[in-house]
């Protein structure tokens, strides 16, 4: 297949083409490589993939219609995986018009483009932030989402809602799928476990947000791969079960879904440090610090919807992930 992935030098980006590319499908990755965190990492990312010739790297926004425009038309691409956005919680409160213009008029925009070229299936990033301020656990897919708590959530909800129209419209096949708190080797610097293993090897105390009281529902880089690769192959479809008098949220009439992908258990972030000074060898100095705007003190997946779907649950233990995570580490930053 030729398949379009969107923010290619992003973590979940790099992981997900390197597994396409070896399988033999060819990969058109696109990704606008800003410097949201240092874009020597997405270089980096980029080069690994570049060693395939079924690769094709085009430096391109996905806000940018004329060119996401003219790339579908000369591509025409079988299927899509949407994961360029901006991400970020905390940065959402200080920079929103960045969130509009990434998650919302590119989102737009890769939507056109699937609609006027016959793109087979669209998958696309979503996310946990999406159950913003319920607390009844675990998440589900048939619960509400309709209570934000940052603009980035609030955007990834956006996506579905739009992913649906276009679904109901136009008959294209869309899943989104709710990453919980993504990690692994290649990760994103702004994350906490890059954070806290940098800060760790260099002395410096790590800032721990809500006095240490967070649970995040950790789930490893290779299980949200094969959870973005099984779902792909497997095109979302109308719900003969669907009840409009008593809607699920998680399916449609439409060709359409969406999938949470966790690891099905919240881990205590004391926990999560644990297992980081474990790998490391070093004893953490902590600040400890309230609740940050836009944060949710806990997130908790249910995936029973994924697995009847796919057959596949994410399950790497915490104590394994980081591990690799550190290994990689110290051989990437020769720390």
């Amino acid at each position: 297949m030729k398949i379009l992935v969107t923010g290619a030098a992003g973590f979940i980006g790099m992981h997900s083409s390197l597994v396409l590319l070896g399988r033999g499908d060819e990969v058109v990755g696109l990704d606008n490589l800003n410097d949201y965190y240092d874009p020597q990492i997405k270089r980096d990312r980029l080069a690994r993939l570049q060693a395939y010739k079924n690769f094709r790297f085009v430096e391109m926004d996905i806000a940018d219609r004329p060119g996401i425009e003219k790339l579908f038309a000369e591509e025409k691409f079988d299927k899509v995986i949407n994961l360029a956005a901006q991400a970020g919680v905390r940065y959402s409160i200080q920079n929103p018009h960045a969130y509009v213009d990434s998650n919302i008029v590119g989102f737009v925009n890769i939507l056109e483009g699937c609609r006027h070229n016959k793109v087979k299936h669209l998958v696309y990033a979503s996310s946990s932030s999406v159950y913003g301020g319920n607390e009844k656990m675990p998440f589900a897919e048939h619960d509400s989402v309709d209570h934000p708590v940052s603009l980035y959530a609030a955007t990834k909800k956006a996506n579905e809602l739009m992913a649906h129209t276009y679904s109901h419209l136009y008959g294209l096949p869309t899943t989104g799928l709710r990453f919980f708190t993504v990690y692994g080797p290649w990760g994103r610097p702004d994350m906490a476990l890059f954070l806290f293993t940098k800060a760790m090897l260099e002395g410096r105390p790590i800032n721990v947000f809500n006095h240490g009281k967070m649970q995040r529902d950790f789930t490893y880089i290779d299980d949200i791969v094969e959870g973005v690769i099984r779902t792909l192959d497997r095109p979302a479809e109308p719900d003969a079960q669907f009840d409009p008098q008593a809607p699920n949220p998680g399916t449609s009439r439409a060709p359409y879904r969406v999938f949470n992908i966790g690891n099905q258990g919240p881990v205590e972030l004391m926990a999560f440090i644990e297992a980081i000074e474990n790998a490391l060898g070093i004893k953490a100095e902590k600040n400890l610090l309230p609740l940050q705007p836009g944060d949710v003190p806990a997130t908790y997946s249910d995936v029973s919807a994924l697995t009847a779907w796919t057959g596949f649950a994410p399950g790497t233990p915490i104590t394994e992930g980081v591990s690799r995570f550190v290994k990689w580490y110290r051989e990437y930053f020769k720390a």
